[in-house]
């Protein structure tokens, strides 16, 4: 292995671009346009364009990705997480190209890939299970019949899904329907194919996971345990390793039945079983992901091993240079830094980031694909950044944390940082005693408080911004203002330019009350309601998707319907009008 295409973006690229620099391997990164100046491409040997901007005319064509691995001279590919990470097509796809795929074989990938497959390998080698739909469900109608047949709460999964998406967890029979069609969606929309399954979900659980790593030599071991309970719509926002207050009983149940998959499933690779922890105590298989996770990086931190060489020795034929199972040493958290704006329900934010500021010190690692001036569309997903934190223990890699955090400043563009910087406050998370906190927690527990917080509140970034050249003191500067805000100097200060800045200027409420408007820029995915319809304060309008999420967006007022301004496959930016919504 000479050289490796890196067929993906973000802080995954970087990374792995790192990886192979270390191990004397040249590394090829591809690039959408909008990605043209991106940390990756600077950082990896080589950059190719993939001469486009949608996802699926870059990122998603596999064509256009090999290509580029035939003009580079590229002799292997890896692809990261996410995008075409899981799809056992593209792997053979590789390798039928003469090259060499870093990820579990083709077959592997597609036996795991359907999440009713892996469950029965799980129920084969004895691993815990709650009980589940006899495979794939039909259509929404079955969805409800099956719902009542396993009774309530129950989850509606994709089968050939993960991350969180294409999941819905579902505690009134009445919501199933629309659920289940939800979850297809979202699914078609995030892996190419709609299939979803059912199984019963058990209340306030953990998410807990186990690291495997398995060669071409018949070696499968176990690199301890993550705990990522801490998720809001079902996607991770902090994980830890190992997974904190397990009996000794549940640890090994969970490593020895993880091995046990994947030593059936004939994996080779990294990968991760996860789980989840009822309240009860109840332990029950949930997925293989077939590809390093995001949170690969605690594992890492708390076992010194490197898990991205560990793939490229593997596809080259290597064996893991491990004796057995590796034991945890010490602790470790990693943070993701979204753009999300907490204040909104986690409601995905784009804009350009004006500062990148990281923390510094000892048991700090930040693993990012953006840098000062990065411009954040609604294209790819929310996360900026890791935040990853080890100390000697839990309690102490806790206080690094809290320290690294409020070091962290990032300007120009909202994220979740007020909410990791509170949650590290919490005795749900920190108490010494239990983990407090499950994977529905935010939703449950914490919404009020982000309600009533100012802290959470934070200002809206303007969505279009101009940027110019400055001098001070000599030098020259680059400054970055709202545009409507040089409207408004270049009109002479007119009152009704600086409108368009939401009122932070004028300090008045723009805009006609009637108004729905949008909180994110997105795309239409579905309009729900109709023209003319009497709507309650709360009742579903329009659904949007943006950053790889589906959010409804809700009547904020009761009153009649009288206008849609929007269609299915609309694009809007944040604060255009979606309808409205009139009183008699």
């Amino acid at each position: 292995m000479k050289k490796v295409l890196i067929a993906n973006r973000g802080e995954i690229a970087v990374r792995i671009a790192h990886t192979c620099a270390e191990a004397g391997i040249a590394s090829v990164a591809i690039f959408a346009d909008p990605d043209a100046e991106a940390l990756h491409v600077r950082v990896a040997d080589e950059a190719y364009s993939l001469e486009g901007e949608e996802v699926a005319d870059t990122y998603l064509n596999v064509e256009k990705i090999l290509d580029i691995a035939r003009r580079s001279g590229a002799d292997a590919l890896h692809p990261g997480y996410g995008f075409l990470a899981e799809r056992a097509d593209v792997a053979q796809a590789v390798i039928d190209a003469g090259l060499i795929w870093i990820g579990p074989e083709p077959q592997t990938i597609e036996l795991l890939g359907d999440k009713v497959a892996a469950r029965k390998i799980a129920e084969k080698v004895g691993a815990p299970l709650v009980k589940g739909s006899d495979g794939n469900v039909p259509d929404s109608r079955k969805a409800r019949e099956v719902a009542e047949e396993l009774g309530l709460p129950i989850a509606i999964k994709a089968a050939y899904g993960g991350g969180g998406r294409g999941m819905r967890v579902v505690h009134r029979l009445q919501d199933v329907e629309e659920a289940f069609e939800s979850a297809v969606r979202e699914s078609e929309a995030a892996f190419g194919r709609g299939e979803c399954y059912l199984e019963q979900f058990l209340e306030k659980p953990r998410h807990v996971e186990a690291q495997v790593i398995a060669d071409k030599h018949g070696n499968v071991f176990v690199l301890g345990t993550r705990d990522c309970s801490l998720q809001r719509r079902n996607q991770k926002l902090v994980e830890e390793a190992p997974a904190p207050f397990l009996t000794a009983e549940q640890n090994d149940l969970i490593v020895n039945s993880a091995r046990d998959i994947c030593r059936e499933a004939g994996y080779v690779g990294v990968g991760t079983v996860e789980y989840l922890l009822g309240a009860s105590g109840t332990i029950s298989f949930l997925e293989v992901n077939t590809r390093i996770q995001v949170e690969h990086t605690v594992t890492e931190e708390v076992t010194g091993l490197d898990m991205v060489l560990a793939q490229l020795q593997i596809a080259a034929g290597e064996r893991v240079p491990l004796d057995g199972d590796v034991q945890p040493t010490g602790h470790a958290f990693q943070f993701r830094i979204n753009a999300e704006d907490v204040g909104r329900g986690f409601l995905p934010a784009t804009g350009t980031i004006d500062v990148f500021d990281p923390p510094t010190g000892p048991g700090i690692r930040i693993d990012t694909g953006v840098h000062t001036d990065s411009v954040i569309s609604g294209r790819y997903d929310s996360m900026l950044a890791k935040v990853i934190i080890s100390g000697i223990s839990r309690k102490h890699a806790i206080r690094r944390a809290r320290r690294a955090l409020k070091e962290l400043r990032i300007r120009g563009i909202t994220t979740v940082l007020p909410f990791h910087r509170a949650i590290l406050e919490e005795e749900a998370f920190v108490s010494d005693e239990g983990l407090g906190v499950y994977t529905t927690w935010i939703e449950q527990e914490f919404s009020d408080r982000i309600k009533d917080d100012p802290d959470f509140r934070q200002a809206v970034p303007s969505q279009e911004r101009v940027r110019m050249m400055i001098e001070i003191d000599g030098k020259n500067a680059k400054l970055g203002v709202p545009a409507a805000f040089m409207r408004a100097l270049v009109a002479g200060g007119d009152g009704g330019a600086l409108d368009a800045l939401d009122g932070s200027v004028s300090g008045q409420e723009p805009g006609d009350q009637a108004e729905l408007r949008s909180p994110m820029a997105g795309t239409v995915l579905k309009v729900v309601a109709s023209e003319g319809q009497d709507l309650e304060e709360g009742d579903p309008v329009v659904v949007l998707e943006a950053m790889k999420t589906e959010t409804p967006i809700h009547a904020h007022r009761a009153g009649t319907l009288e206008e849609l301004a929007v269609s299915t496959g609309d694009k809007v930016t944040l604060d255009d009008v979606l309808a409205r919504i009139v009183t008699e």
